[in-house]
């Protein structure tokens, strides 16, 4: 493979096109402002580059970087891509990652508005990543020890699962669909309304309204902090190892918990109303 190390590029398309290039060190920033630096290329390795301009890896098959930075400035910078494989790299571009296939992500720090949206096929191994709208309409997600913070994340996901992670995050999962979430921290508001077939298995889910309007919902030995109004609407399979403050209009299933501070049903409720709700601290 060709190695261009140590250069400044600034044009319009400076790499484009580029063939089994290994790119060390460089800097794609200048007064020229130029973007798009490397697409439409093939077999690239970016290692400890620098990148503040915009579009620098759209279209390109097999594609690694390693360490280096990506600015705020570095806007959209990996769409269309196949093949991906991202290591100890800051990515600080908004929508830093589109409509890629492929793509593997170990120990990585994003701080990118609307990451990694309509992906699919994403390992994700460490790495702290911020994101206000996160894997939007993403499928087939895979994350271990991840921490991650802001808003709307995984909406609109398929097949997903996460393990040994914490994610600070608000209205996340809503109408995901064949979700598994293991020994994680979930910390946020309005969890998972309207998803389809999550399981969580002996994670600790603070908030409040969780679960509401959800299909086929299964906790196990979960642990719940500052939980109020669940599960309004849902069908639930829960067993949780901790109080629950109020449950609310649970539409089917099974909820059993160590104390539940309050159970609402409503006469006005617009659904039957059938779950067993079972408070240990009764019985």
């Amino acid at each position: 493979m060709k190695i261009i190390e140590n250069k400044r590029f600034g044009e319009e398309r400076d790499l484009y096109a580029s063939r089994d290039l290994i790119v060390k060190y460089c800097r794609f920033e200048g007064p020229e402002d130029g973007e798009s630096a490397l697409k439409e290329s093939r077999n690239i390795v970016a290692e400890g580059c620098y990148m503040d301009l915009r579009y620098p890896f759209w279209h390109i098959d097999r594609l690694r970087i390693v360490g280096g930075e990506m600015t705020a400035n570095c806007r959209a910078a990996l769409w269309y891509d196949r093949d991906v494989e991202i290591e100890r790299c800051k990515m600080n571009g908004i929508k830093a990652l589109r409509e890629c296939e492929g793509v593997r992500l170990y120990g990585v720090e994003a701080d990118s508005p609307e990451f990694g949206w309509k992906c699919r096929d994403i390992l994700i191994r460490g790495g702290d990543i911020t994101s206000e709208y996160a894997f939007l309409e993403s499928e087939n997600i895979r994350a271990e020890k991840l921490k991650f913070a802001g808003k709307y994340s995984f909406q609109y996901t398929k097949d997903v699962t996460i393990k040994d992670s914490e994610l600070n995050t608000k209205d996340a999962f809503w109408h995901a669909k064949n979700v598994t979430v293991t020994d994680s921290v979930l910390n946020g508001e309005y969890l998972a309304w309207y998803s389809e077939n999550l399981s969580l298995i002996r994670c600790h889910i603070k908030g409040t309204q969780p679960f509401c309007y959800c299909k086929r919902l299964t906790l196990i030995d979960c642990t719940m902090e500052a939980c109020d109004l669940a599960f309004e609407y849902s069908d639930v399979q829960a067993d949780v190892k901790s109080e629950i403050l109020s449950v609310k209009n649970p539409r089917s299933g099974v909820i059993a918990a160590d104390k539940i501070g309050e159970i609402i049903v409503t006469e006005n409720s617009v659904y039957p109303v059938g779950a067993k709700i079972v408070d240990r601290s009764k019985s």
